[in-house]
């Protein structure tokens, strides 16, 4: 699927609760940058398996810069630290998770996107959001699972 977007990048905002499912993801083929959320047991295996299958996993935050554009990504625990991290005027972008619900609003010049959850357990929806860092355009995908 993300293939057919020409996806270049995957980020992924936490919460990947078991090693597993990082090795499924790595399965697409692209380069993966993904952070700890609050539901990852199991960080010492996440780590093991992120290091076997090539996936930049960091622990709380990611900067990443792409086309001029700087992105933070963060799980999200704590909404004063998203919100203040839009307003800083520092990031282009804030990936954050979470809440399991997608959203998409802006803070000043500050886009913020939650892509949902990929499992649809919580929310009842299982979404992705794909992100064109030329236009700047978000777009949301449901997954059949």
């Amino acid at each position: 699927m993300f293939k057919d977007y020409n996806v270049k990048l995957i980020l992924h905002a936490g919460d990947w609760i078991a090693p597993f499912t990082l090795k499924r993801l790595a399965q697409a083929g692209i380069k993966i940058i993904g952070v700890f959320g609050n539901n990852d047991g199991e960080k010492r295996l996440l780590l093991e398996f992120a290091k076997k299958f090539n996936v930049d996993l960091k622990t709380e935050t990611a900067t990443i810069s792409i086309n001029d554009k700087n992105i933070a990504l963060i799980h999200g625990t704590s909404s004063i630290i998203v919100e203040a991290l839009a307003r800083s005027n520092m990031f282009d972008v804030v990936v954050y998770g979470h809440t399991h619900k997608k959203e998409l609003r802006r803070i000043g010049k500050t886009l913020l996107i939650n892509p949902g959850e990929a499992c649809g357990y919580l929310s009842g929806e299982a979404t992705v959001a794909i992100l064109d860092v030329e236009t700047m355009d978000v777009k949301f995908l449901t997954l059949n699972v």
